[in-house]
């Protein structure tokens, strides 16, 4: 019996994958390398979720692998027309990132809600300015994206009292559909971004969108840059057209040093981070593992990507 090979297109720290010892030949590729190791694999791990290499790459000559997991909840980086034509099986990380991103959003509206940027500024400035804080319990938030992150972060909201609105893909219980997001988002005072990036989604956060908008609404993005029209965000937020908003993920990532993003009055940055939590690789790298235990034994795969639609269905 051949043993079957896993690629992984690596990323610091490379995965931990003792447990498949002996039973995979493991080789690894980086964005210079990829398309030639392409067509000796059996299975592909995308450790590196920020490379858009597998795009690149994918179209080549040559046998293809029979399936590509990557380690992220998004899959734009790595879908072409060449792979959602194929018969290659898509796979994600959905399950790792829900809790630790409802965490980070609830802290961001926390944070906001309580003035604590201002707080923290002003003890640098060693000045002492009392404020009012806004109360959380009673505000309205709409989150957009109906997958596991998105009814997490709706859980963690209700939580602290928010009335929360949930807005996908198709209306069904429970869920808005799109032609509800205008009339919601002009009630809203919290709007959050954690929609799939595909081509219905991109740039949905337009002028048009941050125009609807109360001018008390805060906005946070915790699911793909491409979702937001960056330049509409910024002139919005220096118009006060809302009151503030945080983005956690770009258009072009890392975000360089001489973006207009860093200077825009508030708006809070973070590098991506709001899924990752002490212990996140090592998660990620167990996830493979299983899942790469049912493929060897011939059982169904969890976290099927639709390639046309670009997510996992079924939410």
């Amino acid at each position: 019996m051949t043993t079957p090979t896993l690629l992984v297109l690596d990323a610091e720290p490379l995965p931990r994958l003792g447990r498949l010892t002996g039973r995979v030949r493991v080789e690894h590729a980086d964005e210079a390398t990829l398309a030639e190791r392409l067509p000796s694999a059996d299975v592909l791990l995308v450790w590196d979720f920020a490379s858009h290499a597998v795009r690149k790459a994918w179209p080549g000559d040559g046998p293809r692998p029979r399936w590509v997991h990557t380690a992220s909840a998004g899959v734009d980086h790595v879908m072409c027309p060449e792979l959602a034509a194929s018969d290659t099986v898509v796979t994600n990380a959905r399950g790792i990132f829900d809790q630790p991103i409802a965490e980070y959003v609830a802290a961001l509206v926390l944070a906001m809600a309580k003035d604590l940027p201002r707080t923290w500024e002003l003890q640098r400035e060693r000045t002492w300015r009392h404020r009012e804080g806004q109360r959380v319990a009673g505000t309205r938030a709409v989150v957009v994206g109906s997958g596991p992150i998105g009814r997490a972060i709706v859980a963690l909201l209700k939580a602290l009292g928010v009335t929360t609105a949930l807005v996908g893909r198709t209306p069904r219980a429970g869920v808005h559909g799109p032609r509800d997001l205008d009339r919601l988002l002009a009630r809203a005072d919290w709007v959050v971004a954690a929609a799939p990036l595909t081509e219905d989604t991109r740039g949905m956060f337009d002028a048009r969108r941050f125009g609807v908008m109360q001018p008390s609404a805060r906005f946070v993005n915790i699911g793909r840059g491409g979702l937001v029209v960056e330049d509409a965000l910024a002139e919005a937020l220096a118009k006060r057209w809302i009151a503030g908003a945080a983005l956690d993920v770009f258009e072009e990532e890392p975000l360089t040093p001489d973006s207009p993003l860093w200077e825009v009055p508030g708006l809070l940055v973070s590098p991506h981070m709001s899924g990752d939590t002490v212990g996140w690789r090592d998660e990620l790298g167990a996830q493979f593992v299983e899942m790469y235990e049912r493929w060897a034994a011939g059982k169904s795969l969890p976290n099927v990507v639709d390639k046309q639609r670009g997510y996992v269905p079924g939410h």
